[in-house]
């Protein structure tokens, strides 16, 4: 019999990976799919820009007055309305939905962590373990589970893409301006990269709909409401309203916090690099559209087998060594790049890419996650609401320069990046060895928040496995 938290870890994981199915798929088609006037990225601008606004005040008042499970199901239900904006694409659908997803994007993400966050100390104390090992274990299983979804969103759009009749070979002038060669703003019109027929982009966004409901569904029914009790004893207690809006920004004044900002921000840009310009200058550029879905695939495996693999390692090799690991894969992957000019006779190296580049994202996901629990404790909800804040600051303006700078330049703006984050975040990480944080079962509130998370009858629990 495995334990009730690592049961709610697989379901949390489990409804992640139906709804991200969805909208992964979505996000690594925009910038193809709906390149009209930048429309599909400038829809992935939006939803980041809202993140960001929703970052600041409705993780710690959702997640505190409805609790972890119910914000999470409300969360899903914004990210499905992004996928009937894009059956029709247009900016009055695209834009609504995409203000919509990233309300909702923060307290989605806050409420997953915190649960996890929860799930991982209650399960060590109960094992006498310490609660950062059972933490990155519990964060490596649902990356694990997690980003293994950019596969199967991605084999959905390859499938059904692959059936439009009308693809042909991509013209030698236009390889020429494949890759970091040329600016890369503009892909010359073919076939190949032109969107596919009405019929199938409705029919791929219809099964995205199926399975971003089936995500609020198996949430719905099979989570534990493990932090029930805390939540009706806040809205109980009515605390002032401006203390729980400004929880965000008060914890601005730890310097931790501060000083991971570049790390955190870092994970947005390396990933809206590669769903956003890797897709568009490499793979539609020199292959076509209907080869983004496989590339992605790649990556997603890769990413979600390290993902575990990392959650597992972190505590035998410390999050430094990882940490080096990844920002060294990813300056490799940059520099090559640069160099890089992609031919449809080099297809092995399409996938050679994302693969490396999924292997440094799940380390940036899952320490990164797992650190901002570690760090703060007692302010789980207000810190991965930074957390989710930061990184969709990177996303934003990643975005927001797409369509206007060139490669190249995109390029030396990650490498710049990255470098100020192997500069800083080191400096967090000395601190946090000569003076570890104490774990909540440690501090001021041990008694009354161990009764309340450990005691089963206080659970309301509506499977056991």
């Amino acid at each position: 019999m495995i334990s009730r938290n690592f049961k709610n870890v697989l379901v949390v994981s489990v409804g992640f990976l139906s709804l991200f199915t969805a909208y992964g798929g979505l996000q690594s088609l925009q910038s193809s799919l709906n390149a009209e006037q930048g429309m599909g990225v400038a829809s992935l601008s939006v939803i980041y820009a809202s993140i960001i606004i929703s970052s600041m005040f409705l993780p710690p008042i959702m997640i505190k007055n409805l609790g972890c499970k119910w914000t999470i199901v409300a969360g899903m239900a914004c990210y499905v309305t992004y996928s009937f904006g894009n059956l029709y694409p247009g900016w009055y659908t695209l834009i609504p939905t995409s203000v919509i997803l990233g309300l909702g994007g923060s307290p989605l993400w806050s409420a997953k962590c915190t649960y996890l966050t929860i799930s991982g100390n209650v399960q060590a104390a109960r094992e006498g373990k310490r609660g950062a090992d059972v933490i990155n274990m519990y964060f490596g299983i649902f990356f694990f589970i997690f980003q293994s979804s950019a596969v199967w969103g991605n084999l959905m759009s390859s499938l059904i893409f692959g059936q439009d009749s009308n693809i042909a070979d991509i013209p030698e002038e236009q390889l020429l301006t494949c890759g970091a060669a040329d600016c890369g703003l503009v892909i010359n019109s073919n076939s190949s990269t032109t969107r596919p027929p009405l019929k199938l982009v409705q029919t791929l966004v219809g099964c995205y709909i199926g399975v971003g409901l089936l995500a609020m569904l198996i949430v719905a029914v099979f989570l534990d409401n493990i932090d029930k009790e805390q939540a009706s004893e806040f809205r109980g207690n009515q605390e002032p309203f401006c203390n729980t809006f400004l929880a965000t920004f008060r914890l601005l004044k730890d310097w931790r916090l501060v000083t991971l900002i570049p790390l955190t921000m870092y994970s947005g840009f390396e990933q809206s690099f590669l769903s956003g310009e890797y897709t568009k200058n490499y793979v539609t550029c020199a292959l076509g559209i209907h080869f983004v879905g496989y590339v992605m695939m790649c990556f997603g495996a890769a990413n979600s087998l390290c993902s575990f693999l990392f959650g597992r390692l972190a505590q035998f090799t410390g999050r430094a060594a990882l940490f080096f690991l990844a920002a060294l894969t990813n300056f490799a992957c940059i520099m090559a790049l640069l160099f890089w000019r992609p031919h449809p006779d080099e297809g092995a190296v399409f996938f050679v890419f994302p693969a490396l580049w999924g292997m440094a994202d799940a380390i940036w996901q899952t320490q990164t996650n797992s650190l901002y629990g570690i760090l703060f404790p007692r302010e789980k909800e207000a810190a991965f609401a930074n957390y989710r804040m930061w990184e969709s600051l990177g996303f934003v303006i990643a975005f927001a320069y797409s369509t206007f700078l060139c490669l190249e330049y995109k390029l030396y703006i990650l490498l710049a990046v990255l470098l100020l984050t192997v500069i800083t975040y080191p400096i967090v990480e000395y601190h946090e060895h000569k003076n570890p944080t104490p774990p909540v079962r440690e501090g001021a509130n041990l008694s009354r928040m161990e009764s309340i998370q450990t005691d089963e009858s206080k659970i309301i629990c509506q499977t056991q496995m």
